[in-house]
């Protein structure tokens, strides 16, 4: 039988997402504890005894019924009170149904029971985090977390649950500090993170009219990490906003080269600084070499709309045909080139680009997709808003089938 439990929680890979939310909570969060072998001693005797309503719990979480679950749990610590095991699952079964009181009350009555094992009582305070965190009790979740923290420095899952919440409360500076040391403790890449962490704190400077402060802190980020794209552009921002126009364009100079992907960020940043440069010869050669280095429709339609506000209509329309061959379905091409034509009076060939156009309507082509969950936002963000991670947004290219007009399902 014991081996037909550790079967349950620990071999099955394909359930739905519901299910395994229930598994991390209650698998992920209790059984480790349960798998060393004192724990699995102490389970193997508890059902050896009769206590089928904890197995019966197990089996109810496994088929995604949390209500059945919490049920046979109740009756379980009805059995044996004082099993931490069954108070466990039930307060995470209670905090993933949102009955946050609840919960927070069966962890506090784990953290005051006497001669409770250091390991455990720790993580009950972290289990308390959680749920103060998802009751949006963000100071109290903190001081649990810091708790663990100070207790067992080496702990990762409760440093990055303290970077989570100086994020959502944007404190910058501290969750900079914090992914430091959890720099110094986990292996890999994390110079990305800390780089976003020191752009976020320079775009609050800046707005609070730091520009000195600001423009340390984008610098910081790049010195961190040369592939931020974000410290790219607010620098550039804030060159452009002190009328350093060719500061700006040298930092977005350098954004071409580092994430060509990402270049027609920089396109929309000219494009409404045109009224504002007095020499343009600058924007044009930097357009110019975009498009020598990075052939895309953004690229085309950027350097076009540039010539065509310098009268140069022939060479604007030029690149935005250019534009319409790499990606026919490009709404903006489309629409942009069909304005140029009508001014001009070509209205026949005005009408063949607006009749291209309706092919595609209701097909934006900048969509988005994180590579790490899969959640699509409307807009470009640098942090997935459903996992969590930077950088993890990508650019969704045009499929193959894009070439003939055709809109995607």
């Amino acid at each position: 039988m014991w081996e037909e439990i550790k079967y349950l929680f620990f071999g099955l890979q394909d359930f739905r997402f519901g299910v395994y939310l229930i598994l991390a909570f209650v698998a992920g969060l209790i059984v480790e504890r349960l798998m060393r072998s004192r724990g699995a001693e102490r389970l193997s005797r508890r059902l050896d005894k009769g206590d089928k309503a904890f197995f019966q719990g197990i089996q109810y979480i496994l088929s995604n019924d949390p209500d059945q679950a919490i049920e046979e749990f109740t009756k379980s610590v009805q059995i044996n009170s004082d099993t931490i095991e069954t108070y466990v699952a039930l307060g995470n079964l209670y905090r993933s149904k949102g009955d946050i009181e609840r919960a927070i009350r069966i962890r506090r009555g784990i953290i005051l029971r006497p001669n409770l094992d250091k390991e455990i009582r720790l993580r009950a305070i972290f289990d308390l985090g959680l749920d103060y965190k998802k009751g949006g009790f963000l100071n109290r979740a903190l001081s649990a977390f810091q708790e663990v923290h100070e207790s067992d420095p080496n702990n990762i899952e409760a440093l990055e649950q303290i970077e989570r919440i100086y994020e959502d409360v944007h404190d910058w500076e501290k969750a900079f500090k914090t992914r430091k040391t959890i720099s110094r403790l986990v292996k890999g890449e994390h110079r990305h993170i800390l780089a976003h962490h020191q752009t976020e704190l320079g775009k609050i400077q800046e707005k609070n009219g730091d520009i000195l402060g600001a423009e340390k802190s984008y610098k910081n980020a790049l010195s961190i990490f040369d592939r931020c794209v974000d410290a790219y552009l607010h620098l550039g921002d804030l060159y452009l906003s002190q009328q350093e126009h060719k500061r700006a364009l040298s930092t977005w100079e350098r954004l071409v080269d580092v994430a060509p992907q990402f270049t027609f960020l920089a396109y929309q940043r000219l494009e409404r600084a045109y009224s504002g440069m007095k020499n343009l010869k600058g924007v044009e050669d930097f357009l110019r070499e975009s498009v020598r280095k990075n052939s895309d429709p953004f690229t085309h339609l950027a350097l076009a709309r540039y010539l065509y506000s310098k009268g140069e209509v022939d060479s604007a329309l030029d690149h935005l045909n250019q534009a319409t061959r790499l990606v026919p379905t490009f709404l903006d091409v489309r629409k942009l080139m069909g304005e140029i034509l009508l001014k001009e009076g070509r209205n026949e060939e005005a009408l063949g680009a607006y009749g291209d156009l309706l092919l595609g309507l209701d097909f934006p082509y900048l969509r988005f997709q994180c590579s790490k969950c899969g959640y699509r936002p409307d807009e470009l963000v640098w942090r997935c808003p459903q996992c969590l991670k930077w950088d993890s947004i990508r650019i969704i290219e045009p499929s193959s089938n894009l070439s003939n007009g055709a809109v995607p399902s």
